[in-house]
């Protein structure tokens, strides 16, 4: 995969895509704004093997850590489903084989979660980090499930919608390295 930090040719194109274009209702202000948080999420896509990141924004500006690609979701107060549009859009730009889903939102998940999950890809192209019996993020999806994809999500209804009732789904289990759980409230 990486030899040095030089992509070998063969190599599978692995890009991140951090969505963290949310308001933050609940929590009182957009997620991306939480200290520390996006410097975990993008170390964790990158340093779990993904080529490139892209990191999806919307109710907030910042700027994106080095080596990171922010792209805006211009409608991304319709829902999730615009952040994955945004994301996989550049995802294609940058030629990905697959793209690496992941919140901004989980803060305990590190680089060891994105490279189990990475690791366990089979050739259905799709896997997913579960915590238990719980679905989670990171979310793996090949390019060429990426028109499906699309076709299916709308408002906060993300991949999700997508992969449940598929049968091909690699379901890797990462209780053991994380809770994987949103937080959704400070403190």
């Amino acid at each position: 995969m990486h030899h040095g930090g030089v992509r070998l040719p063969d190599s599978p194109r692995h890009v991140g895509v951090l969505l963290a274009a949310g308001a933050g209702r609940r929590y009182g202000k957009p997620k991306v704004l939480v200290e520390g948080w996006l410097e975990i999420a993008t170390g964790a896509l990158r340093d779990g093997g993904c080529t490139d990141v892209v990191l999806v924004l919307g109710a907030a500006d910042v700027a994106a850590p080095a080596g990171v690609t922010a792209v805006t979701a211009p409608l991304w107060y319709q829902g999730l489903s615009e952040s994955v549009r945004a994301g996989l859009a550049e995802a294609d730009r940058l030629r990905a084989d697959d793209a690496v889903l992941h919140v901004i939102d989980t803060p305990d998940v590190g680089a060891d979660v994105v490279a189990r999950v990475l690791g366990r890809v089979t050739g259905s192209g799709l896997a997913r980090a579960y915590f238990g019996d719980r679905p989670g993020h990171p979310v793996v999806i090949a390019r060429r499930h990426w028109p499906d994809v699309l076709a299916r999500i709308s408002g906060d209804q993300g991949a999700g919608s997508y992969l449940r009732g598929r049968h091909d789904v690699e379901i890797v289990d990462c209780s053991d390295l994380a809770g994987g759980q949103d937080v959704d409230e400070p403190g």
